[in-house]
């Protein structure tokens, strides 16, 4: 199965210089980061374009529209990402229970009939309730993720059905439903969570389970974990890792801009934190993330938990520090466990967007020379 890459969409410019100033972060992914500010109006459609295109040259799959309760509107940000590149696609986030499943499966089919092939859903539960709370949703985590079973069962039929349907489900109630645009080919439905909630709703739903950066042993294990939870729904879903590489031409090099990245994080955390309240305690990911960190700040070849640790695991948070080939060679090792998508974030957008351009060609070469299936070898990894 062909690798794909996933990058990151953004609407407001960042900047490594000058003092932080977060633009929005929830879920995984956010549109700031640990040592940028954003500058500018929060909504600038030449930065946009500008991400997008940088992407596309660089041979990335898809660009990530991510959500949060402060985010501009993810549909209208995906539309003018596929309007401006010519194969891009877009994983686009979106929070059930604020939008009924009727009209979002119109939506998002309505965005595959202008760009056939190129949409692609990614369900985020709400892992934090004050974020849930900031769009009026008071429901704990268990309500919310038996919501998103039900909003995705009534998004397939609406899909799929050729004439009118009825859904009787705990959340939603729909008579006569039917959508006179549907997508040729299905669209894609990736998710993401670590609890046991979410594997269980995961499992039965998702055609690509996300993963957040964890060691290789732990990537096995949720592997195997979803797989059980998804095989009495006889389905067999691909898997995604999310991870955040600091390449450079030789590897003391990435790591002088590794130790950079983290004394800025260090200055800037509790100011992003304080600006959005930020509390990850109780999601899951995170908690595993922050026990990997204990553990060690370095994990297998290259796997360097720092940012994890000094952010809370705010996310995505765990970095690949090395050499181009390096850091190729243990994106390939996750390839190997049975991951075929990898979401690869900088910390600089623009500049990381065109940068990893190097990066995916050396890992498709060399996935391509050895067919994708067997773990590079050790490297030393200095401290």
């Amino acid at each position: 199965m062909p690798i794909e890459f996933i990058g990151i969409a953004a609407t407001q410019e960042i900047s490594e210089s000058g003092s932080a100033t977060p633009v929005s972060g929830r879920d995984g992914v956010s549109t700031r980061t640990e040592t940028g500010h954003a500058s500018g109006p929060v909504v600038q459609p030449g930065y946009l374009r500008e991400l997008a295109r940088a992407h596309e040259e660089s041979g990335f799959d898809r660009v990530l529209v991510a959500h949060s309760s402060a985010s501009p509107d993810g549909f209208t940000v995906a539309d003018q990402i596929l309007t401006h590149t010519d194969r891009l696609g877009v994983l686009l986030a979106h929070r059930p229970g604020f939008v009924s499943p009727t009209l979002a499966a119109r939506k998002y089919a309505t965005l595959d009939a202008f760009h056939p092939g190129r949409i692609a859903l990614h369900v985020i539960t709400g892992g934090d309730d004050a974020d849930q709370a900031r769009d009026g949703d008071f429901s704990d985590k268990p309500t919310r993720y038996r919501r998103t079973d039900d909003f995705l069962d009534v998004v397939r039929k609406e899909w799929s059905s050729d004439r009118p349907f009825d859904h009787d489900g705990e959340f939603y109630r729909v008579r006569g439903g039917f959508s006179a645009v549907r997508p040729a080919t299905p669209i894609p439905v990736y998710f993401g969570g670590a609890s046991e909630d979410a594997v269980r709703v995961g499992g039965r739903h998702a055609d690509v389970y996300a993963f957040w950066g964890e060691p290789l042993a732990g990537i096995a294990e949720r592997i195997r974990e979803v797989r059980a939870a998804a095989a009495p729904y006889g389905r067999d879903p691909r898997f995604s890792v999310s991870l955040r590489p600091i390449p450079a031409a030789t590897e003391a090099e990435a790591w002088e801009r590794a130790k950079e990245i983290l004394r800025l994080t260090k200055e800037r955390v509790g100011e992003v934190r304080k600006a959005f309240h930020l509390d990850h305690a109780e999601q899951r990911g995170s908690q595993r993330l922050l026990e990997y960190a204990a553990q060690g700040e370095i994990h297998d070849k290259r796997l360097w938990t720092e940012i994890a640790r000094t952010t809370g695991a705010a996310g995505n948070s765990t970095a690949l520090v090395g050499s181009y080939e390096q850091v190729a060679e243990s994106l390939l090792d996750y390839v190997a466990l049975g991951v075929s998508t990898l979401l690869i974030r900088g910390f600089a957008p623009l500049a990381d967007a065109r940068d990893y351009g190097t990066l995916i060609g050396l890992v498709r070469a060399e996935a391509e020379r050895t067919g994708t299936a067997e773990p590079a070898g050790e490297a030393v990894v200095p401290v």
